[in-house]
């Protein structure tokens, strides 16, 4: 069997099918089998009708009659069928499936599984799977798979691609070392590969899912290890932890450093002190301090003769921190430059003359710092603001300019759950500020229910009459023909020529041209703007202490972890802030997640929840989520992280035997290349 293999090369694959497989990111024969179900529907229990009760059932019988008729309206078909055992009859009734009745004549033996219910005081089976009893079943009379689907592309379909590839699913080469299936007591590949697509007992399917979960870790933990096993092995730039320098910064600051940013601060000021390079991760909620924490390293490479560097996502971002550091740092005798894509040609080149000389000694913005044409003349420390993942590639564009790896501090607002932690940043060391400076106010959050929406906008209306301002958040730019959410642009219009007419209302996304950004969000930061209508692109990078209100549209299509991001946004200043969720729906599984936001300003928490009930795509993001292409493991599974990280730091830790594995490696190696900063 060849993987590589063009799906249009096998049986019953014409062009239409190949098109729609396309949507589900199949082309090929092994993209096809690793197109894992979503669920099963256990139809294993064949039982005689007369025993029959209503909700899933399998039987087996023959067909008495069937027959087509047209409904009053036209453009559906009914068909009908009356089907039988020895201890009993049923009637079955399908919906524009005509050629059943050619298919299954009167007389033939058949297998049908499909939910019993009452109809019109009847029991009765609407839209059954049904197929010939041959003794070979593939959609009844089973555990049947449920794979994820398309328009025009049905399981059943799938169903019939896959299953004729299994009868040499154990030709197919291993995709684990022995020793990593042998710790593991791991099903081979073929045998799970089979078990995963036709299982053949519930036992067996726990085996193959098991063993594909743990394959998934097993792939990125490893990445992560090696990655931090061949850091330790660079030289970075010594620089020594001296108090005096630290408390010259903390005398230059108007508040006290908690006691949870002084734990922190040492763990950082203690890598720095060593002649490997740090690459530490720095997590905390938002307004937790994290960047005093990060000054503060900063301030240290300074003054040990060393330059540093701040690398953030977005230019609002980078001129905020500018020019709240560019007053402390100048206090201390240290200058401050800002590099952004927006400057000037003659700002740039100014600005990277300071760095190549050694007059900058601390540099922010975006990840134009890793441009050819900036140089630096002794980079000691790296900080980057809301991009964990840093590529070995930029890791070496870094060694280039700075002539040795300069030691890394990654900074994340989004707390992370020790299972995703030891998964995806196994390569980052972690400190964690998990405590709040004194002062800091909570944010009343609200879920408001439809037929609230009057009440609500009223008392945002006094709130703004008293001179406070409010971010809206919509889950989409425009309107859009596939989902009913709200645009920023249609609910911008919609508040400027209704609730809010008489108020000043600006916009922001993500397709405005970074100055138009910035010039809306500066007119809003001025109090020009009462209410900021904008995308989640508000989430990282904006800090107004007047804006004590944040709205947030269709707030079931965002997880947790960003709506806390998001209400972190406000509560900033010394006016009592409000956070009010609306939601399309009420009740149901997303209303009552959404409650748990009501309940908690716990970001550790609230990431777990979301971990558990979104994945980790949420609290990664969706961007960075295809590093981890997790489709099997459950990283709240502790106790399967654990095993999987032990086993794989054993097996990493014998580079011999990795090299008996090439397929392995190069497998870890495109991993290891993987960035967020594309």
């Amino acid at each position: 069997m060849y993987l590589d293999r063009s799906v249009e090369t096998l049986k019953g694959v014409g062009p239409l099918a190949v098109k729609r497989l396309a949507r589900l990111k199949i082309t090929t024969v092994g993209e096809l089998l690793n197109h894992y179900p979503r669920r099963y529907d256990d139809f294993s229990n064949i039982i005689p009708i007369r025993s029959m009760r209503p909700g899933l059932v399998t039987f087996r019988a023959e067909v008495v009659a069937i027959a087509n008729r047209r409904a009053r309206s036209r453009r559906l078909s009914i068909t009908e069928a009356i089907l039988t055992d020895e201890t009993g009859t049923v009637k079955v009734v399908w919906f524009n499936q005509p050629y059943l009745t050619r298919s299954f004549p009167p007389g033939k033996r058949v297998l049908v599984s499909g939910k019993l219910e009452f109809k019109n005081s009847d029991l009765a089976l609407q839209s059954p799977a049904i197929e010939e009893d041959n003794g070979d079943p593939k959609h009844t009379a089973r555990i049947v798979p449920i794979y994820p689907e398309t328009e025009g592309l049905t399981s059943k379909q799938l169903r019939g691609f896959i299953m004729p590839l299994l009868h040499r699913a154990r030709e197919l080469p291993e995709t684990l070392p022995a020793e990593i299936l042998k710790a593991g007591k791991l099903a081979p590949f073929g045998e799970a590969l089979t078990e995963i697509h036709a299982p053949s007992s519930r036992q067996k399917l726990e085996q193959a899912r098991r063993r594909f979960a743990f394959e998934e870790l097993f792939y990125v933990i490893a990445a992560s290890l090696i990655i931090k096993s061949e850091i330790k092995t660079e030289q970075a730039p010594v620089i020594p932890l001296d108090a005096d320098v630290a408390k010259k910064f903390t005398a230059a600051q108007d508040f006290d450093l908690t006691d949870a940013q002084r734990k922190a601060a040492w763990q950082i000021l203690q890598d720095m002190s060593g002649e490997r390079p740090m690459n530490r991760l720095l997590e905390g909620d938002v307004g937790s301090g994290k960047t005093a924490v990060a000054a503060l390293a900063a301030t240290m490479a300074m003054a040990g003769g060393l330059q540093a560097a701040l690398m953030v996502p977005t230019e609002i971002l980078a001129k905020q921190h500018f020019a709240r550091l560019t007053p402390l740092l100048k206090r201390l005798g240290y200058q401050t430059v800002l590099l952004v894509g927006s400057q000037t040609a003659k700002a740039k080149q100014e600005a990277n003359k300071q760095l190549a000389s050694g007059t900058a000694h601390l540099t922010i913005g975006t990840h134009a710092l890793l441009s050819e044409g900036v140089s630096f003349a002794n980079l000691g420390l790296v900080i980057i603001d809301e991009q964990h993942r840093f590529g070995v590639s930029q890791r070496q564009t870094l060694k280039t300019k700075a002539g040795c790896l300069p030691h890394l501090l990654s900074m994340t607002a989004t707390p992370i759950p020790r299972s995703l932690a030891l998964t995806v940043y196994g390569d980052l060391d972690i400190s964690v500020i998990d405590e709040m400076p004194p002062g800091r106010k909570s944010v009343a959050t609200k879920l408001v229910e439809p037929d609230k929406r009057d009440s609500a906008y009223k008392f945002i209306d006094t709130q703004l009459a008293r001179g406070r301002q409010m971010f809206v958040v919509c889950p989409l730019i425009e309107d859009s023909h596939v989902l009913e959410a709200k645009s920023v642009t249609a609910e911008a219009e919609r508040l400027a020529k209704g609730p809010f007419k008489h108020r000043r209302i600006g916009v922001v996304h993500g397709r405005l041209k970074p100055a138009e950004r910035d010039a809306v969000m500066g007119r809003f930061a001025d109090g020009k703007l009462d209410i900021l209508v904008a995308t989640s692109v508000i989430e990282v990078g904006v800090d107004i202490p007047n804006a004590s209100i944040m709205l947030v549209e269709g707030a079931e299509r965002f997880g947790l972890a960003a709506l806390h991001q998001l209400r972190g946004r406000i509560g900033r200043g010394t006016h009592s802030s409000y956070c009010l969720l609306f939601t399309g729906t009420e009740g149901g599984d997303a209303f009552r997640r959404l409650q748990a936001l009501e309940r908690t300003q716990d970001g550790f928490r609230l990431a777990q929840i979301d971990l558990e009930l979104r994945g980790p795509g949420e609290i990664y993001g969706q961007k960075q989520h295809g590093i981890l292409d997790l489709r099997l493991a459950d990283l709240s599974d502790t106790k399967l992280v654990a095993s999987v990280r032990n086993i794989t730091a054993d097996f990493v830790a014998e580079p011999q035997a990795m090299l008996q594995y090439p397929i392995v490696l190069e497998r870890i190696n495109r991993l290891k290349a993987m960035t967020s900063l594309d």
